[in-house]
């Protein structure tokens, strides 16, 4: 159950002193602006204020920007204010040009708060950029480049330098060298380093983890109540209760704390274990003289109630989760995903997705499906694309054709071209083994003709861990536990590899199946005795909580303490969205 650090662990540095730079610079804008007395959620609607100056704190966001219209609508009605917009984490140019068009540039002053990153927990900090995923990967819009390479130069600033520095893919390369610029422009101070190793890596280096099912609890919670910015919002069917509730979740929840990392197939036995050590605790108060019984009131009754508050929450949370994802079809979903990292049964799942399309159970769940489908087969055979693009069309509408456009674009849904090479038969060996028919038979062999990535990649990584011995998910022996034993995260074995390796060294295979852009960065510098095992890993366009989990675990056994940095945190939900054509 609650894994235990390793006594050898380091501390991590304290990343509270991140939020108060922000917020000391925060106060310091809002002061020049001299009496700041009603805050506005910025929206499209008029602000009723009787101020005769407004100031905007907003992202750098076109739409938000032509939200900002109250200032014509002022002048049409003869009032004059000030108005200033301050632009978080920093202001563009396309910005300032809406407002030029809108004809308010003459009439705001313009500043930027340089708020890069926001802490969620001891060993999570956000850039909060859900944007950065779509506008870098596919609108090819580079301009979230240089806030990467201006939060690493920050945590360069404030943590020392790093002795090490990894990192793959081509946003990756770039935000490096725009670190490395902003490191030469500026005044270094030296400073001894708290984290030894750095690794940057792409989101498009690995698409296939964030489109499986999450199976630990944290990663449950984030596909069902969707965590923002480490908060969730609990309805009445969790809180026992006609209200909502707002919740952080953080390692400051002792509860949530030693579940968030656990399989889901473990967090009931812990919730009762810990129900029955709550009461037994209560039942103390019997047979107490009034001495202790004061004692008990003042030091332990309000820890016991505040304690059994999150226990309530969190076993509420978990029924809620049990209801929609312990169903057969939850189970058959599994089912299938497994089949699909491991290459087997793929026109059984063809046929499942096929009738979950038909059913119209859920159009961003289909649409997940059939990438992942895509992904784990190097794309899919010509008749099966046509197919299955027609089958979704026909049931979800032909307004997704742009979104099928921007699938492929990305790669995560495309149709094999004839002539590919054949890099993995053995793969294909049980598919012909299961498929009995002529008919499968057929597509079968016609689909050995092409190369698979994924699985080359699966096959020299050791993705898909081969066992005879059923997988115990109570004693994890590896990263794969996060998916239910069948498949462990490849971004997280790429980490592993490096750190084992000290660098790309023996990976060179690897490295071309994933399109290079790795490289690999030493620096001498004057380093804390426990900093080379603390590694920062920088995703650039999203990490989903199970990754997070993956990394902890490797931590625990290899000794390190890894900080997650990343530009938002993503699931599968929130990648599909971000590439439906309808998105603003």
């Amino acid at each position: 159950m609650a894994h235990s650090a390793r006594r050898d662990s380091p501390e991590l540095p304290d990343f509270s002193l991140l939020k108060r730079l922000a917020r000391d610079q925060l106060i310091y804008l809002l002061e020049q602006q001299h009496e700041v007395d009603k805050l506005y959620k910025v929206e499209y609607k008029p602000i009723i204020s009787t101020s005769d100056q407004l100031c905007f704190l907003i992202r750098p966001r076109i739409q938000t920007v032509k939200w900002i219209y109250v200032a014509n609508a002022d002048k049409a009605a003869g009032k004059f204010r000030r108005y200033k917009i301050i632009f978080t984490p920093q202001k563009f140019y396309a910005c300032e040009a809406v407002l030029e068009e809108q004809g308010l540039f003459g009439d705001v002053t313009t500043d930027e708060w340089a708020f890069y990153l926001l802490p969620l927990d001891d060993d999570i900090i956000s850039l909060e950029l859900p944007e950065f995923f779509r506008d870098n990967f596919l609108a090819g819009d580079q301009r979230w480049v240089r806030t990467a390479g201006s939060a690493l130069h920050l945590l360069h600033s404030v943590y020392g330098p790093f002795s090490k520095l990894y990192g793959i893919g081509r946003c990756a390369k770039m935000a490096y060298e725009s670190w490395r610029e902003q490191v030469e422009e500026g005044e270094t101070k030296p400073r001894q380093a708290e984290i030894g190793n750095v690794f940057l890596i792409d989101r498009d280096v690995d698409f296939v983890t964030p489109l499986c099912s999450q199976v630990v609890y944290e990663g449950l919670v984030d596909d069902i109540f969707r965590i923002k910015c480490g908060c969730v919002e609990f309805g009445p069917d969790v809180t026992s209760s006609d209200k909502s509730l707002k919740v952080m979740l953080n390692s400051q929840d002792k509860v949530f704390n030693e579940i968030r990392n656990e399989h889901f197939s473990n967090v009931f036995g812990f919730l009762s274990q810990k129900a029955r050590n709550l009461q037994t605790a209560y039942d103390k108060r019997r047979g107490m003289d009034i001495k202790q019984m004061k004692t008990f009131v003042s030091e332990e009754l309000k820890g016991l109630k505040h304690e059994h508050r999150l226990l309530s929450l969190h076993i509420g949370a978990s029924e809620s989760i049990m209801k929609k994802k312990t169903k057969q079809d939850f189970q058959e979903l599994l089912k299938t995903e497994h089949s699909l990292l491991e290459g087997f049964e793929i026109r059984e799942c063809i046929s499942f997705i096929e009738e979950h399309i038909s059913r119209q159970v859920s159009m961003i769940e289909s649409l997940r499906l059939l990438c992942l489908l895509s992904i784990t087969e190097n794309g899919l055979l010509p008749k099966d694309f046509r197919s299955l693009k027609a089958q979704y069309l026909q049931s979800y509408g032909v307004d997704h054709l742009l979104t099928f456009a921007n699938l492929r674009q990305l790669g995560l849904l495309v149709e094999q071209q004839p002539g590919e090479t054949l890099t993995v038969m053995e793969s294909k060996v049980g598919k012909l083994v299961n498929d009995k028919t002529a008919g499968k038979l057929t597509d079968a062999f016609s689909s050995l003709a092409r190369k698979s990535n994924f699985r080359a990649l699966s096959r020299k990584l050791n993705l898909v861990p081969k066992s005879d011995e059923e997988y115990d998910l109570r004693v994890p022996r590896d990263m794969a536990y996060i998916f239910s034993g069948a498949y462990i995260p490849l971004s997280c074995k790429l980490i592993e590899q490096v750190l084992e390796r000290d660098g790309w060294t023996g990976l060179e295979e690897v490295t071309r199946l994933l399109n290079g852009n790795e490289f690999a960065v030493t620096a001498d510098v004057k380093a804390k005795s426990d900093a080379q095992r603390i590694v920062l890993v920088m995703f650039l366009g999203g990490c989903t909580f199970s990754e997070i989990s993956a990394l902890r675990f490797l931590g625990r056994e290899r000794g390190y303490k890894f900080i997650v940095v990343t530009t938002a945190i993503t699931n599968s939900s929130r990648l599909i969205e971000a590439l439906l054509d309808n998105h603003v």
